[in-house]
């Protein structure tokens, strides 16, 4: 199944993924089926029969958020069925709701037997992913136990555990063993005197550690409202620009998925929060990077975002003892991933807390400057002044920017080739697609550093009255500036290089990083007006948008995940940077051709898109391996706005 044969239905850190005829099989690859909250998968079964056979769909799937479907028995050529059955879905809460109205047609048709089979095999994310990984287990213990309106499905690992309650109004007849673990739930409907009858079942997701549900929704229509009333008060106060309709509507759905892709995390003190989830069906939680970008481009609209991103990270900071246990979370450290599944409770996989990113510790400064100059809230930056200063040393010390003049990852810190956003093994080239040897210093990592030195200088004047500290900020600042112009820019391209291999050399690929220097304000005036109309060059601009990789190199590939693909996340720190840099002309360019590409793609674009050119593609074309909601994604139209003025 991939993402454009499927159902997918999804409430803050709760997903389900369902087929078309709204049923859930399991598997894995690139969507696997199911219900899945906190990284494990609480349905992997979920299959309806009328009278003993599987349904005939009159009507597929529609409607978003509550899909609905026309079934009916089964029936012989030229007899009608005696039925037809309206199914509905919505999920809140971790609970999926799934409800049948049976119509019968024929006053002395038999009742109709439908039956229900459901399973829990509560298999980690990590486990459905198509890259042929085991994980060994040992004492596990499962139990499926008949309740009185259906089963409880339980799993227990150590101190790791989880459960799913499958709950039916009516209560079914029967509760089947199936000979695979599963049970089949049975009931014999026999529709009232106006011909009609309801069955309602709900899947209750129960994951180990989270407490239970006071009220979890009885009735498709509770799960329904409560979506709604998510989506509401996430939009409440947010006001859109009517002079630009197509942009505007993007971000009006941008702000109803990112509503509904918010997970929870704790802050300092523990209390409860909501922050932008990175993504289904694979980064349901919450990631450093992306939740700030996400945060950053949602501020001029809604403040809340910034202020729980920035509390849940300040939490998650690596403190002055972790690196005893995990070599990349070293003191000051903004965290990268925190998981919450069985693999990563036992360390099978690293995913906890990790904090293999070179990147989320300065856009967590970024952000608190960011935050700060936008609402004034100066306590939020008083609060975090530890917090702040702890990042700051960390860049400067472990992170190489008073040693080795840049801000570097570490060799020895394992997990991704890469430690920024263009994290694939191959992210990082030369023209000709030749890879360097050792650690590569990223140009956009070094922009990101630029701008959190700059914001944290004016956060030390203005609100910790500590001169001294600015001003060493300030110092460390230009001296990183002054190196970059001198080290990166590549004079005959008129462009900055991608990066600095391990010898200081350059990567001469020509790359959208470029729009992140613009973004962070690290390029001199000249080169950055230069850099910048050279991204909307045909080479770079497709037509939907800037690729990652300019085509033309032998490195390029119009599907290569970081080598020529559109990235709607990097189009929209292009599109601000070009503004800040006075290129308005440029960056309405690149906000009309999103505009018109999620106009095509029903308002929302996947994570990636291949880099085909627009003239050769009429439209867009998702990247095989995109995601199929991203809060970055999400919150892209909102940052586009505010580059062209309307935000």
């Amino acid at each position: 199944m991939t993402e454009r044969d499927h159902h997918l239905l999804v409430h803050q850190g709760a997903f389900a993924a369902l087929g078309e005829e709204g049923e859930a099989v399991g598997g894995r690859g690139a969507v696997p089926q199911g219900l899945f909250v906190r990284d494990a998968r609480h349905l992997s079964r979920w299959q309806l029969a009328l009278d003993g056979a599987a349904p005939e769909v009159l009507v597929p799937a529609s409607g978003e958020g509550s899909p609905r479907w026309v079934l009916a028995p089964r029936s012989g050529l030229g007899e009608p069925p005696a039925y037809t059955v309206f199914r509905e879905q919505a999920l809140s809460d971790g609970c999926l709701v799934d409800r049948l109205r049976v119509v019968r047609h024929t006053p002395a048709a038999a009742p109709l037997r439908i039956a229900l089979t459901v399973d829990a095999d509560f298999a980690d994310l990590f486990e459905l992913r198509a890259d042929h990984r085991t994980y060994v287990k040992a004492a596990l213990r499962r139990t499926r136990d008949v309740l009185p309106e259906g089963v409880e499905f339980a799993y227990r690992r150590g101190g790791w555990q989880a459960r799913t309650r499958v709950t039916a109004d009516p209560a079914p007849e029967a509760v089947e063993e199936t000979g695979t673990g599963a049970r089949r739930l049975v009931w014999t409907l026999a529709p009232d005197g106006a011909g009609e009858a309801v069955l309602t079942v709900r899947a209750q997701a129960l994951p180990g550690g989270a407490p239970e549900p006071g009220n979890p929704p009885g009735t498709v229509g509770d799960a329904v409202a409560r979506r709604a009333r998510t989506v509401e008060e996430y939009r409440a106060g947010v006001r859109l620009p009517a002079s630009e309709p197509a942009l505007a509507a993007a971000a009006g759905r941008g702000l109803t998925d990112l509503a509904l892709l918010q997970v929870e995390a704790a802050g300092p003190d523990g209390e409860a929060l909501l922050v932008p989830g990175a993504g289904v069906p694979w980064y349901a939680a919450l990631f450093g990077r992306d939740a700030v970008l996400t945060s950053l481009f949602v501020l001029p609209y809604r403040a809340a975002p910034a202020a729980a991103t920035l509390l849940a990270l300040a939490a998650a900071q690596a403190p002055d003892d972790a690196a005893a246990t995990d070599p990349a979370a070293r003191p000051g450290r903004i965290v990268h991933e925190v998981r919450h599944g069985e693999l990563a409770h036992f360390g099978q996989v690293p995913y906890g807390r990790y904090y293999g990113s070179v990147d989320a510790t300065p856009l967590f400064l970024v952000l608190l400057g960011a935050y700060t100059e936008r609402t004034g809230d100066e306590a939020l930056a008083r609060r975090l002044e530890p917090h702040a200063r702890a990042a700051v040393g960390w860049m400067l010390d472990h992170g190489g920017l008073a040693t080795d003049g840049y801000l570097l990852p570490r060799a020895d810190e394992g997990a991704r080739a890469h430690h920024h956003w263009k994290d694939s093994p191959d992210a990082l080239c030369h023209a000709d697609g030749s890879r360097p040897a050792g650690v590569v210093a990223s140009a956009g990592a070094q922009g990101y550093a630029y701008d959190a030195l700059r914001r944290t200088a004016r956060l030390a004047r203005t609100v910790w009255a500590d001169p001294p500290y600015a001003e060493r900020c300030d110092r460390a600042a230009a001296g990183l500036r002054d190196r970059f112009q001198r080290d990166f820019w590549l004079e005959p391209q008129g462009f900055p290089a991608l990066g600095l291999d391990a010898d200081g050399r350059p990567l001469d690929a020509l790359a959208s990083d470029a729009g992140h220097l613009l973004w962070s304000g690290l390029l001199d005036k000249e080169y950055g007006a230069v850099a910048g109309r050279r991204l909307l060059e045909p080479d770079f601009f497709s037509g939907w948008g800037v690729r990652t990789l300019a085509a033309g190199q032998p490195a390029y590939h119009p599907l290569g995940h970081h080598r020529g693909a559109v990235w709607p996340h990097d189009n929209a720190l292009a599109a601000l940077g070009l503004a800040r840099y006075g290129l308005h002309d440029e960056a309405r360019r690149v906000a009309r051709a999103f505009a018109e590409a999620a106009a095509l793609t029903g308002g929302t674009l996947p994570s990636v898109l291949a880099g085909y050119d627009r003239v050769d593609s009429p439209t867009p074309v998702p990247h095989p391996y995109a995601s199929a909601r991203e809060s970055r994604v999400a919150a892209t139209p909102l940052a586009l706005l505010t580059a062209i003025g309307g935000g």
